[in-house]
Order: structure tokens, then sequence, then C-alpha cells
């Protein structure tokens, strides 16, 4: 992994652009849900945060995922960046409960940026990595997502809780312009020389679900995460646990979080070392990894105490972190360059959608029937989905 930060300047730059994005998106998401909190108390629109943070990226996801494929992946990524830039200083206006609706407007913004930003960064991958280094770099540029909602969550929190959100805000802002400064100085090509004409939207949607369809495998990876995002809205009952349950504020928050990011950092390591190396096997350890994500989660809605609940949270997403970094890994794998931007579009559209009713519910189901009672009752449909998916997939390894 070092050798390939080392003797890899496009992928050095990629993966440090990557730290500074998403550590300024977490800064973001603790600032965001303690405003909501503090304005509103109301759990179920802690989780309508959530929601605009997914829901958009759903309907944008066949219009972005047809750009990747269509335009320049880089120059696409660094006007995206430069949008989101504008987009995180909304929240600024936000002071009343009646003003909240600007901090909404700016996390639909963000998330229809990033229906186009992250299939595009994901589909360029394969071209800026040789084709035995795709593993080891998917491991890494995993991890940086865990590394900065790990370093950005806590951080963020005892930023939020000592300068205001105003700050953290402000910062999201500058990391996206960082982004985009270091993207313009990439030189690799981001997608391989294209000769075939490229359909209309609706002839590009179809053709997408022809080709999944005749490909097992690559349907099988593309409904893991939408699976496991029935079950991921449970991630909306962090705000809560850290801030009503556990009575910590936005450092409680921040805190879980952190452990969250902990364990989205760790999982794709790990399921390399059980994996050893063996695609196959690794694809196998999807379903489990979901199970011990479900698992965790229901754990922490049984705690009593922070430490309790961040062990659990940990716990949850080094399940978490592994299923998501391998399902990626192997459609990047399994699907060529000139339909994978729309395969990713498609992958992360599904994903979003599944997590955006999932953290409505929970929210709701909370405000309802209390947050233990929602997040064991969450936490069940991905322990559901993991046994489901793993017994329906088992044979396409071979």
């Amino acid at each position: 992994m070092w050798r390939l930060l080392r003797t890899n300047r496009d992928f050095r730059l990629l993966y440090f652009g990557s730290l500074i994005s998403l550590g300024g998106d977490w800064f973001l998401t603790v600032a965001l849900l303690d405003l909501v909190l503090q304005l509103t108390g109301s759990a179920t629109l802690a989780s309508l945060m959530l929601l605009c943070q997914t829901l958009p990226i759903f309907l944008v996801t066949p219009i972005a995922g047809r750009a990747v494929d269509r335009l320049d992946r880089r120059k696409l990524m660094i006007v995206v960046d430069l949008l989101r830039a504008g987009a995180c200083l909304l929240p600024l206006f936000a002071r009343t409960p009646a003003l909240l609706p600007f901090a909404y407007a700016g996390v639909i913004a963000i998330s229809i940026g990033s229906a186009y930003f992250e299939p595009a960064s994901q589909a360029a991958l394969p071209n800026i990595v040789a084709a035995d280094e795709l593993h080891v770099a998917n491991v890494l540029m995993g991890s940086t997502w865990g590394t900065m909602l790990a370093v950005g969550a806590a951080i963020g929190g005892a930023v939020t809780m000592r300068f205001g959100r105003d700050v953290s805000f402000v910062v999201d802002a500058l990391s996206f312009l960082a982004s985009a400064a270091i993207l313009w100085r990439m030189r690799a090509q981001f997608a391989e020389e294209r000769h075939q004409e490229h359909p209309p939207l609706m002839e590009s949607v179809r053709e997408t679900l022809r080709y999944t369809k005749s490909h097992p495998r690559v349907l099988a990876l593309l409904t893991s995460k939408g699976g496991y995002g029935l079950g991921a809205g449970v991630v909306a009952m962090l705000s809560v646990f850290g801030k009503e349950i556990f009575r910590a504020g936005a450092f409680g928050i921040g805190l879980l979080f952190a452990a969250r990011g902990l364990g989205a950092l760790l999982g794709p390591f790990l399921l390399r070392a059980v994996g050893s190396r063996r695609d196959d096997l690794q694809y196998r350890l999807i379903g489990p990894a979901v199970l011990l994500f479900g698992i965790g989660y229901m754990c922490l809605g049984l705690s009593h105490s922070l430490l309790a609940g961040g062990i659990a949270v940990f716990a949850a997403h080094l399940g978490g972190g592994a299923q998501w970094q391998t399902s990626t890994y192997g459609l990047q794998r399994e699907t060529p360059d000139w339909i994978r931007g729309r395969v990713f579009g498609a992958d992360y559209g599904f994903v979003t959608l599944t997590m955006a009713i999932s953290s409505l519910g929970a929210g709701i189901a909370s405000d309802r029937f209390g947050a233990t009672a929602a997040t064991v009752g969450v936490a069940s449909i991905a322990i559901l989905w993991g046994l489901v998916w793993g017994g329906w997939t088992w044979r396409l390894w071979r």
C-alpha cells in the first residue's frame, strides 16, 4: 500500500483529495444534526436531514451515471466540487426553526453533487491504477471514508462545541475547494478512449438493466449495498443516542460517528486478511459482514453508556465497511469501462434510496416507540438481509 502511494502520483493525489473532502463532510454532518436537534428536538427531523443526504442521489443517478460515461470524468468532478463548496454555506442562514429549509437545501445540493462525484471516482479508479493494484487501491480508498469519519466526526463534534457550527460549515466548503485543486493537478486518464455512440437517457437506463440482468455476478454485487441499506438507516439513531440517550451533546454524536469511522476504516483491511486475497471468498464474506453490522447496532440499542455504545458501533461498522469496500471492488472487477459509470450510478442510487427510507422509518419509529425499540427493529432488518443475500449468492462465486 505504501509503495502504491509512493509510486503512483495520480492515485496519491486522489487519495489525499478524498481525505480532505471527506473530513470536511463529517464536520458538516455533525454540525447539521446538532443544529436540527437543538432547534427542534425532533428525531424525525434529524432523520429527514439524513434523508436529504440520500434520496436526491437516487433521483439523479440515472442522469448522473450517463454523464459519467459520456463526459470527462476529471473535469466533471472538479465542477461538482466547486458547486458543493457554495452549497456548504447555505446552512449559515438557518438561525431559527423557520429558516431550517436553508440547511436542508444545502444538504440536497451537496447530495446531488455526490450523485455525480462518487460514481465518477469509483468508475475511474481501474484506469488510474494497474489491474494487480486495484484491490489494494480499493482498500486504501475505502479506508479514506472510515479514516475521515473517525477523525472528522470526532474533531467536528469538538469544534462545533468549542467554536460553533458556522466554523464547521466553512471548513467543509474549504475542503471541497481543496479537493477541486488537487483534481486539477491530476494527469491520468479517468476513462478509456470511447468510440461507441451514447444512447438517449431512457435507452441508456434500459441498456444498464439489460446488462445487469445478463450478468448474475454484477446483479448480486449491485444488490448487496441496496439491501444492506434497508437496515443501514439505523445510523440515524447515532445522533439521538449521542445527544439524548447518553446526554453527551455534540461531543457524544461526534464520538459515536468516530467509532463508526474507525470500524469502517479497519473493516476492509480485516476482510482482506480473512479473505486471503481470494475474490470468491471475499464475495462470500459480504453476507456475514452485513450480519455483523446488524448485531452491532442491536447491541447499541441495548447499551446504557457512551463507551458501550461506541464499542457496539465500532463492531457494526467493521462489517459495514468490509461489505461496502468488497462490493465496490467486485463491481470494478466485473464491469467494463464503457458502462461502469452507469452501473456505479445505479449502485449508489439504490443504496441511497433504501438508506433514505430506512433512516426516515427509524426516526419516525424512535419518536413513536423510543430509540431503543427503533434501533433494535431496524438492526433486525440488516440481520435478515445478510442471511437472505448470503444464501442467494453462495453458488455464484465458484
